[in-house]
């Protein structure tokens, strides 16, 4: 079945890049869509046949393939790469329902798309090391023409940029890969948790130096950010839906899969400096989000402070803490790609993200209210109102890190209230006050903007209901990730000691079911 989600997309980009005669935009957008409704539909029958009493791997398979090098066709889902492999499906499929029905080039347009798709699911899943780095190298070169050929006018440079920044991504790895197989002595790169254990403290150092800075500038992390905001202002919607919603997500996922366990006796004496790294990252992308008067550009760089989230969870290193890191890639992939979507109707019908010309967008009559109203929901999701998905990823991540890390978990939550900050303020200066989307049209004459269709709406409602789906019962996602995380944490050899009695003796059996049912004064952070 893992192999089916592999074939499904890499079908499709073979069938719409192959198409017989000429192939208009809107056939090859229907041909994607129905291929990755099929993919979706295959990820959501590998979720009702997970069983959660198996911690380890399911559905695996495994096949000969170079090995005198060490490669194997080795695939595998767990709790971990589960929730990643569905919102890969959804947001993918999102990506290409949200493009445009006049797109220029379509036949390479959605075989891009498609080749993206196949190749982040085979990273999700792939349990074989060199096998994963193959996998997360084929999506450079499909993302970095989607934004040198159909982005903004600073295309080129933003896109070359991503691509060095990528490649020096994937040379890091690359190498801690091969160090630890020749380190270890080991013949195969097939995955193990416990290849690094034996190492002694400075070679686990290097090869875990190698994955921070490879993974952090995937993640992005501050300073190895700077990729993040020019990529996301030049790609078009579709694009950054799928960059913020599921690309960034390779940089977690790798870096808690490959980093945690494997090199956890250094990874606990790093924990307390990696604490301190997310709290850099946080405030800084929070602070540099404020700055901005680009819609787009702000949400580029609240990725940036919320993907430091994951950091300081995984470094607390504990069971519910590990469940965060999860909860929380995944809460950031929703409210990214609705707050994307939005911000890409805006741009479509007025024609400008500029926050200083931009009022009114609420208006009623002449202006966008369903999506302003969209927007509205995504900024309370990623501050953190109670009822709603955000709430939850960071209430985990904090009840999580509190014992182990008191001063950063604080800071972070700084970090919380300035979300809070630059997001109001974007909500205020666009959607409030008299509808205007040029410098002077407010004192000239009301304009009238276009209608917004159901096909632009579509997307958003459906990931607003997932806000509040997961807000309102974590449950539905913490019972497949929680087996799993658990698992890492009782396989780490050396664990960080925690500073906090309490959450030592915490039941973990089901957080989620406490989440829900605590009252108002219990959950207070």
């Amino acid at each position: 079945m893992l192999s089916a989600l592999l074939l499904i997309p890499l079908l499709g980009a073979i069938l719409v890049g192959c198409w017989p005669g000429k192939l208009t935009s809107k056939l090859a957008k229907n041909v994607s869509v129905g291929c990755l409704l099929v993919n979706l539909a295959v990820s959501l029958y590998l979720l009702t046949q997970f069983d959660l009493t198996i911690t380890g791997l399911q559905f695996q398979e495994s096949l000969p393939w170079l090995e005198t090098l060490g490669l194997g066709y080795e695939l595998g889902l767990d709790g971990l790469s589960l929730p990643l492999v569905i919102i890969n499906s959804l947001l993918s499929l999102v990506s290409v329902y949200a493009s445009d029905d006049d797109t220029r080039r379509p036949r390479l347009y959605y075989c891009l798309l498609l080749m993206i798709t196949f190749a982040v699911a085979g990273a999700f899943v792939a349990q074989n090391l060199l096998l994963f780095f193959i996998f997360y190298e084929l999506e450079l070169i499909p993302l970095y023409l989607l934004i040198a050929i159909w982005g903004g006018p600073q295309r080129g440079y933003a896109a070359t940029k991503f691509l060095i920044y990528t490649a020096i991504s994937g040379i890091l790895i690359l190498a801690s890969f091969l160090g630890l197989v020749w380190l270890s002595g080991s013949s195969s790169f097939d995955y193990s948790a416990t290849m690094g254990h034996g190492l002694p403290w400075i070679q686990q150092a290097v090869l875990l130096a190698a994955l921070l800075i490879g993974f952090g500038i995937k993640i992005p992390l501050f300073p190895l950010h700077t990729w993040l905001p020019d990529a996301h202002v030049q790609a078009s919607t579709p694009i950054s839906v799928l960059l913020a919603g599921v690309l960034l997500k390779l940089g977690t996922y790798g870096l808690f899969r490959f980093g945690v366990v494997t090199f956890s006796e250094v990874w606990v004496d790093l924990a307390p400096y990696l604490a301190w790294w997310a709290v850099v990252s946080v405030l800084y992308g929070s602070l540099a989000a404020i700055a901005q008067t680009d819609m787009k550009k702000m949400v580029a760089y609240s990725s940036v402070g919320h993907m430091g989230y994951v950091l300081l969870a995984a470094s607390a290193s504990n069971p519910l803490s590990f469940v965060g890191t999860v909860f929380q890639m995944v809460s950031h992939g929703f409210i990214s790609a609705l707050l994307f979507l939005a911000v890409g109707v805006v741009y479509k019908k007025t024609g400008t993200r500029d926050l200083t010309v931009l009022r009114g967008l609420l208006n009623p009559e002449r202006g966008l209210p369903i999506i302003g109203s969209v927007m509205v929901l995504a900024v309370m999701a990623s501050a953190g109102i109670p009822g709603m998905v955000g709430f939850i990823s960071e209430f985990i991540v904090y009840r999580g890190s509190f014992a182990s890390f008191t001063p950063q978990t604080l800071l972070c939550l700084l970090g919380s209230g300035l979300t809070a900050v630059y997001f109001l303020l974007l909500v205020n200066r666009a959607f409030f006050g008299r509808l205007a989307t040029t410098k002077n049209q407010a004192l000239e004459q009301d304009p009238v903007l276009p209608v917004v269709t159901w096909q632009d709406r579509m997307p958003a409602l459906v990931l607003v209901g997932l806000l509040f789906m997961f807000g309102l019962s974590p449950s539905w996602m913490t019972r497949w990730i929680e087996p799993t995380t658990t698992s890492m944490y009782e396989a780490m050899p050396i664990k960080l000691e925690l500073s906090s009695a309490h959450l030592a003796t915490m039941p973990l059996e089901n957080p989620s079911t406490d989440l829900a049912s605590c009252s108002d004064e219990d959950c207070a952070l």
